[in-house]
């Protein structure tokens, strides 16, 4: 039954499960709005555990924490999508709590096979792909898909990591290595124009809205950049946006789907999908008339979404660890005066670990993009590697 969760002021409570960056910038969103806020997460004062009202500390799957964290919010949602999906399956059907999306988006998103099959299963395209559980699938694989392709493990991957680029016959012997310790996935190697991405929300009550398209940049497999609008055709754009939209409605889910996409020629091919607010929606703070996070918030307490626009073009440079010393001290320029800085409360500035974001924004919509860009080039002239 669909739920309207309001604030009130006995105060309401939204539960996140993950305490990283993503949650910080939900409840933000959700204490601006009136409500309080829970969170479990293993570790002690997180990112999320720092805006949140209730920290409870314990793994992801313990279920008696769960029950806690369900009986205590009045609705509950996920951050990150690398949650065991079957202790959330069995605490939600033991009718603890109400958490509207349910297992069934981390079940489809933390399985690169099941992912890539889903796609394929609801009509769209994706690179030519193969389950390669043991040495003879993946030499099949290999005689379909062919080299340059891609090797990645089909669970725990992010930003780079598990993937292995196939060249030739010569990388053989470390793919053989590694499929003998991990379930991986085969993938072909596409020559795409341009990434984009694609963010929809639906919420409870069944009404779905997309955010603007992203346009991304990828450096060592982590997000560097990302421009909204999109230098793409109109026509891209449109079926981008309808891509998204026949999407979540066909997988039926609640909450946020953001979509990465592949551009190649006229063609869109899906990447990969994440089912929660994702890093290349963060300039939408900034950008847009409502965050990716407050829209993700009223999806699953069942209130209205805002139609998202963009208020003035931006772009936002992601922070690594090794970036956070050089973006405060050019920070203090005048010529960066635009730039809106978002650190997220990580406890240690590791290298090539996210910390943050700068959003750099032109003043106005359609607004000065070439200005924009120069501030950009320039902000980025030095920017440690």
């Amino acid at each position: 039954m669909t739920k309207i969760i309001l604030p009130s002021a006995s105060g309401t409570t939204i539960g996140i499960i993950g305490g990283g960056q993503l949650g910080r910038m939900m409840a933000l969103s959700a204490r601006q709005m009136g409500y309080k806020v829970a969170v479990l997460e293993p570790g002690i004062d997180s990112p999320t555990a720092q805006i949140a009202d209730i920290e409870i500390n314990a793994a992801y799957d313990d279920k008696v924490a769960l029950e806690e964290l369900l009986t205590v919010s009045d609705v509950v949602t996920y951050e990150f999508e690398n949650i065991p999906y079957a202790a959330i399956k069995e605490v939600v059907e033991a009718d603890f709590g109400y958490l509207p999306q349910g297992h069934r988006p981390l079940e489809i998103t933390q399985n690169r096979l099941r992912e890539k099959t889903s796609a394929v299963q609801c009509g769209f395209g994706t690179a030519p792909f193969a389950d390669v559980s043991d040495e003879a699938k993946l030499r099949a694989a290999l005689v379909d898909i062919a080299y340059p392709s891609i090797l990645k493990t089909v669970s725990g991957g992010y930003d780079g990591k598990g993937q292995w680029r196939l060249k030739s016959e010569a990388d053989l012997p470390e793919a053989l290595e590694v499929i003998q310790n991990a379930k991986c996935i085969l993938e072909g190697f596409v020559p795409f124009d341009k990434e984009i991405s694609v963010i929809a929300v639906r919420s409870t009550k069944g009404e779905v809205k997309t955010f603007p398209v992203f346009e991304n940049d990828h450096a060592n497999g982590i997000l560097h950049l990302t421009s909204i609008p999109a230098d793409i055709s109109d026509e891209l754009d449109a079926k981008a946006h309808e891509l998204a939209r026949d999407f979540i409605e066909q997988l039926d889910l609640v909450g946020t789907l953001a979509i990465e996409m592949f551009v190649v020629g006229d063609e869109l091919l899906i990447n990969e999908m994440a089912p929660r607010p994702h890093n290349s929606g963060h300039l939408t703070i900034d950008a847009c008339n409502v965050s990716q996070f407050e829209q993700h918030v009223r999806a699953i307490c069942g209130l209205p979404l805002i139609e998202p626009e963009i208020v003035r073009p931006a772009v936002m440079v992601n922070l690594l660890g090794q970036h956070v010393d050089y973006t405060l001290e050019q920070w203090q320029r005048p010529e960066f005066a635009n730039g809106n800085l978002h650190l997220y409360g990580k406890d240690k500035n590791v290298r090539d670990r996210k910390v943050g974001h700068i959003t750099f924004c032109a003043e106005g919509c359609p607004g000065d993009t070439a200005e924009l860009q120069r501030t950009v080039n320039f902000f980025l002239a030095d920017f440690p590697e």
